[in-house]
């Protein structure tokens, strides 16, 4: 799945600009980007803060779309009740930081913003999109580790360039950069976790949350950090589509069931990791049912019990063991 985005990022089929081409596309595209040009050139387009911006319905037009006709923008669709969004957004912004004006990177509350979400189509969060010349790119969705997450942002920055989008926050197209602003500032308590998933290194994250624990034991990100952990150290090395085949191949497994339950939701599919599991339970009995609830009770402490659809996934799985 992940190469298939990859395909779509390297070469958007959105944007009509090299082989055959649709002329009334080709034309709209580029009176677009004249309104974009007249409107910055007018002034009517401020020049971003920084290279890491929030965005609200009021500003998505200039903030996002027109300055997309100078320098891609990177959309982060996320809530603050998602807990995967908490380890995602602080790797983006770090990467935008590293990056020093290549690209923008525009967070979207989506439910302060309803309107925006409604508009790029989100099933679920954290869901990234880019935004090239006025077209929106779907990336991927999920809490990736950071090398997956720097892979499409290469792509993006090669797609941006062969479609001419060189521009720099902070610059003018062609310009070198202002210096990087600031990296923005996260909790001080998860630093050496987040270096840790980073870095890979499961075991040293697994400590630094533990030991956040150790001094606050009711810290709900903690819990949430040592989840995701466990999810990263179980999917390690795991191909998603032979793990969702290996499910679909062994029904009553649960070593194949979890596996590619913890697949779905990195890949930011909740609902369909919560049901697979759900239906697990309901099927199984004994150590095993217990195995498949624990396993479940896991993923819900990753995505957040404020999370809607945990509840709705709370009241299937009560429905199953009763």
């Amino acid at each position: 799945m992940a190469d298939d985005r990859m395909a779509r990022v390297s070469t958007p089929s959105s944007l009509p600009l090299h082989g055959a081409v649709d002329l009334g596309a080709l034309a709209a595209a580029r009176e677009a980007q004249a309104r974009a040009e007249q409107r910055i050139a007018a002034g009517e387009v401020a020049a971003p803060p920084g290279v890491v911006v929030d965005v609200t319905e009021a500003d998505f037009q200039a903030t996002v779309i027109d300055l997309s006709f100078q320098v891609p923008v990177v959309v982060d669709l996320w809530a603050d009740w998602c807990q995967p969004c908490k380890t995602l957004s602080p790797i983006l912004e770090r990467l935008a930081a590293a990056d020093g004006g290549a690209w923008l990177l525009a967070k979207v509350d989506v439910d302060a913003n309803p309107r925006i979400a409604q508009a790029f189509q989100v099933q679920s969060i954290p869901t990234i999109y880019a935004v090239i010349k006025g077209q929106p790119v779907p990336l991927f969705q999920g809490a990736l580790p950071e090398a997956q997450v720097r892979q499409y942002l290469d792509e993006l920055l090669r797609a941006a360039a062969a479609n001419g989008v060189t521009g720099r926050v902070g610059g003018d197209a062609g310009e070198p950069a202002a210096e990087a602003d600031a990296e923005p500032e996260g909790d001080p308590r998860f630093d050496a976790a987040y270096e840790a998933i980073e870095a890979g290194d499961w075991d040293a994250a697994q400590a630094a949350y533990e030991q956040v624990l150790a001094d606050s034991p009711a810290d709900a990100d903690a819990k949430a950090g040592l989840a995701q952990v466990a999810l990263l150290r179980r999917t390690d090395g795991a191909d998603p589509v032979e793990a969702l085949a290996a499910a679909d191949a062994a029904p009553d497994s649960l070593d194949a069931q979890a596996l590619a339950a913890d697949v779905e939701l990195l890949d930011g599919r909740v609902e369909e990791a919560f049901a697979r599991i759900v239906d697990l339970v309901r099927r199984s009995a004994g150590d095993e049912r217990s195995a498949a609830r624990d396993h479940l009770l896991s993923l819900f402490t990753l995505v957040g019990d404020d999370d809607p659809r945990v509840a709705k996934a709370r009241t299937a799985l009560a429905n199953a063991l009763f």
